[in-house]
């Protein structure tokens, strides 16, 4: 198992279907675990997916429309009902508050989990810790919504034969990273640049300076493509996105791994959204489908924009 990917759970819009379940994605990155947008049923996808509640860590909400958070009551509550350790941040829209606040407690049970809740109006960093920075951006849609990045900060990627070389070896290698230098060693030496890793999350926006800040030089991009371009009017009009604008986006930003998701129902050919999209994209594309695992590109140099 990669231990970064993307487990999707869920990839239909406004309504469901037979094949497709509400929005719900997790992304498995090294410890941590980020449930993005955990529509209707996600609860039970994660079962169907193997997921269990210990595995999230934070829950990071668009915007309050019911395809995209309706499932946290079910997963807050599973949080304590597995009486999970550790603490889960939640991050959402801070005009969302009191609807959040009614999910969390939508029916009564002992509450059990650390659930923190950490609200924002404004785009910029909203948490920090060794999985790397998380970052939201305003997008355009009929409620206030925003998008998600995580970022890995650069770091340095250790050279065995330079090592061996050298002489260090065991604990006196992390000795070295932390110090920078040791016996007359730098750490330049015997290691090389490794580019820290970003994902990035968008859904239900119009194109807008968000949603390029977000997907810019992304490993990995999850974005919504709720219609085909022949009906981009329609698109713009509730504030969507279509295949072809999605995958655009990726052109243009250097993405490397594409993922589209959060397909209306009035279209039942998947291929429609990879034809239309290949059209302008070029990398790695995938056309989510519900339980889908997707890993995590390994490191490498981020692809230069088209």
């Amino acid at each position: 198992m990669s231990a970064r990917e993307l487990v999707v759970l869920g990839t239909a819009s406004q309504a469901p279907t037979r094949t497709r379940n509400h929005n719900g994605y997790l992304l498995r990155w090294d410890r941590a675990g980020l449930l993005f947008d955990p529509g209707e049923g996600t609860q039970r996808q994660m079962l169907f997916a193997g997921i269990a509640a210990s595995a999230v860590t934070r829950i990071c909400l668009t915007h309050m429309h019911g395809d995209h958070c309706l499932g946290v009551p079910g997963v807050v509550q599973r949080l304590s009902l597995d009486e999970v350790p550790h603490p889960v941040h939640a991050h959402f829209p801070a005009s969302g508050q009191e609807h959040f606040t009614r999910l969390r407690y939508a029916t009564s049970y002992r509450e059990r989990g650390d659930l923190r809740e950490h609200p924002h109006d404004r785009d910029g960093v909203v948490a920090r810790d060794e999985a790397g920075s998380l970052e939201v951006r305003r997008l355009e849609h009929p409620v206030e919504a925003f998008g998600y990045r995580l970022v890995e900060p650069d770091g340095r990627r250790m050279l065995p034969e330079a090592l061996a070389r050298a002489g260090i070896t065991g604990p006196r290698v992390r000795e070295l990273q932390a110090r920078g230098e040791l016996d007359g060693v730098r750490l330049e030496e015997v290691s090389a640049p490794r580019p820290g890793q970003v994902f990035a999350f968008v859904m239900d926006t119009r194109l807008c300076d968000g949603v390029y800040a977000l997907a810019d030089r992304a490993d990995m991009l999850v974005i919504e493509a709720t219609f085909l371009d022949g009906d981009r009017d329609l698109a713009h009009a509730y504030g969507h996105l279509t295949a072809r604008q999605a995958a655009a986006v990726a052109a243009e930003c250097g993405v490397r791994t594409l993922v589209l998701t959060h397909f209306s129902q009035r279209y039942t050919e998947p291929g429609r959204f990879a034809a239309e999209a290949r059209e302008v994209f070029g990398g790695e594309l995938v056309v989510a489908e519900d339980l889908m695992r997707v890993p995590v590109p390994p490191r490498g140099v981020v692809g230069q924009p088209t």
